[in-house]
């Protein structure tokens, strides 16, 4: 059986674009949750049957009715962050990416930037500032995302890193140059 170190290290042989000792997989032992505890459990109940139904509208294609099924859910629990993230998903799918950063903010903001809805909300973000052209907020967000256990948003954060994709570059070349000895001439060495 292999050792974490012993693993860190395939891992960097075999995807070099993976920083030294992150192995996939181990630090997703703990699911990350959010902290409900402080919403009355009725208005909780009724608040999550209403962000389903509206999970249900939009996977069907109905983003109106998914709106509106989200837009009530907030009405319900103003204070709970999964609900603007939802909304924030529908709002994008419609076209309002100006309306889904919005809803990010505040469910980044409600959640206190911990929990499961603070992580899908902050690599929610930071696609959407990916795609505006904003790639130093959106490191920041996939930075934090990552920190809350999102595997994609660690693997962004590395291809937003401009250090750690020159230090994986290189690295890279070394390891090519030690399978292939070869392919290397006596000034690359």
């Amino acid at each position: 059986m292999a050792t974490t170190h012993d693993r860190a290290v395939l891992q960097t042989i075999f995807s070099p674009t993976t920083p030294f000792g992150d192995v996939p997989g181990l630090n997703q032992d703990e699911d990350i949750k959010d902290d409900d505890s402080a919403f009355d459990p009725d208005l909780l109940e009724q608040v999550k049957d209403m962000e389903i139904q509206g999970v249900a509208a939009a996977e069907s294609g109905d983003i109106p009715a998914a709106l509106e099924c989200f837009s009530q859910a907030i009405k319900v629990l103003p204070q709970r962050a999964s609900a603007y993230n939802n909304r924030a998903q529908a709002r994008r799918l419609q076209g309002d990416t100006a309306g889904a950063l919005e809803d990010l903010d505040r469910a980044i903001s409600l959640s206190g930037g911990v929990g499961r809805t603070a992580c899908q909300a902050l690599v929610q973000r930071g696609l959407l500032l990916r795609l505006a052209c904003r790639d130093e907020e959106a490191h920041v967000d996939f930075k934090c995302a990552a920190a809350l256990g999102s595997e994609f948003a660690r693997q962004q954060a590395v291809l937003l890193n401009p250090y750690a994709a020159l230090c994986n570059r290189m690295l890279s070349e070394v390891i090519n140059k030690l399978r292939n000895p070869e392919l290397s001439t006596p000034q690359d060495l």
